[in-house]
């Protein structure tokens, strides 16, 4: 085991032997001049030093460590394939938006392209979540049990009804290129109102697919995410709508992408908002979202965010610059769900972010308890 790692024990151990060392000019071990000499090598040593100008010699700073050197909390299991769900399930929801806007305000190249990369992306989504369960089977066994009170159990049951109803939407969009006769022309009529209903079912769904992910995060002990648990749905939502609005602007023309530019707004003003209080506003727990990897993918995150909003704004008129700007904007989201994931596996591996904040409410707790009994 390395030093920096030792139990409390062994450290304190060494200490004393030290302290014993120091003693061992009298025979026995004991100090040499019992009474005056000895209270004075006493009060040095209370100073910080031997007699004689020797090595400093203190009581270690203690360390947050737990028995053996493990961490407090056990880090998630969770991999890269949640943090891409994360993801994924975000873009959907925001896809879904646009392609209920596109639909409402009669333009089909907005609506169209909303539409397909809604269901490419909740395609990916439980592709991404079944990675993680193991095997396809589990993702079926969740569905034989509604839990209100589990955001696992629930957010597996937004995202079956939100799938299908993407999926019709979706489907809906090849119905122009069925034949005019036949069983196909009958399809090929029945589609576009299929569709219209399923595309504003899938947008009345999305709300909850861009924030329960947040709900399910927070829901557990890991520090950085738990203490967020008023942030992190604003800032899931924002970063849902941004990347949204990021496929209108790639995928329509300049003259219809006017709804994905407000909404690229709208998003990215949310999420910037949203991340500065999660970066800024914890306390301790903030240090994991502004350090090492995570602090990292969140300053690129916001900068992209940044770059992204004024590009929108500013080439509404250049399908090469709106082009650009969503692509900044999907980076930026991509970037903010993989930050925000790995902020919570840094906090979790690190005991302070357990133990100070523990102590702190503990603090108060008393503190209040005292000024109750005045």
């Amino acid at each position: 085991m390395s030093s920096e790692h030792q139990p409390v024990g062994d450290r304190f151990r060494r200490f004393r032997d030290r302290l014993d060392g120091g003693r061992s000019g009298a025979p026995g071990g004991q100090l040499s001049g019992q009474s005056d000499a000895g209270l004075t090598a006493a009060s040095g040593r209370r100073g910080g030093r031997r007699r004689g100008g020797g090595e400093e010699l203190r009581v270690p700073e203690a360390e947050f460590t737990s028995y053996y050197g493990r961490p407090v909390l056990k880090p998630p299991v969770w991999d890269w394939a949640i943090a891409a769900y994360l993801f994924t399930g975000g873009l959907a929801a925001g896809a879904s938006l646009l392609a209920a806007g596109g639909q409402l305000t009669d333009r089909p190249a907005l609506r169209r392209a909303g539409r397909v990369t809604a269901l490419a992306a909740v395609a990916a989504s439980t592709g991404f979540l079944i990675e993680d369960l193991g095997r396809p089977a589990r993702f079926h066994h969740m569905l034989r049990v509604a839990k209100l009170t589990s955001p696992m159990s629930v957010g597996t049951w937004i995202l079956a009804a939100f799938g299908p109803a993407a999926g019709a939407a979706a489907v809906a969009e090849a119905a122009p290129l069925l034949p005019e006769r036949g069983v196909s022309g009958l399809a090929r009529r029945v589609l576009p109102p299929v569709g219209q209903v399923a595309g504003l079912a899938a947008a009345a769904t999305a709300p909850a697919l861009a924030t329960y992910t947040a709900v399910l995060l927070s829901d557990t002990a890991v520090p950085s995410w738990h203490e967020a648990y008023r942030e992190l749905p604003f800032l899931f939502a924002g970063s849902a709508l941004a990347s949204g609005a990021a496929v209108g602007l790639i995928g329509a023309p300049p003259e219809q992408a006017a709804p994905a530019r407000r909404m690229a707004v709208v998003g990215a003003a949310l999420e910037l908002a949203a991340a500065h209080r999660v970066e800024t506003g914890l306390g301790l727990l903030s240090e994991p979202y502004r350090s090492g990897r995570p602090g990292r993918l969140m300053s690129a995150a916001r900068a992209l965010t940044v770059a992204g909003a004024a590009g929108a704004l500013v080439g509404r008129r250049s399908r090469l610059v709106s082009a650009i700007s969503g692509a900044a904007l999907l980076a930026a989201s991509l970037a903010t769900r993989f930050g925000v994931f790995h902020a919570g596996v840094a906090s979790s591996r690190d005991a302070r972010y357990t133990v100070v904040p523990q102590r702190e409410r503990l603090e108060r707790r008393r503190q209040a308890a005292a000024g109750t009994g005045d």
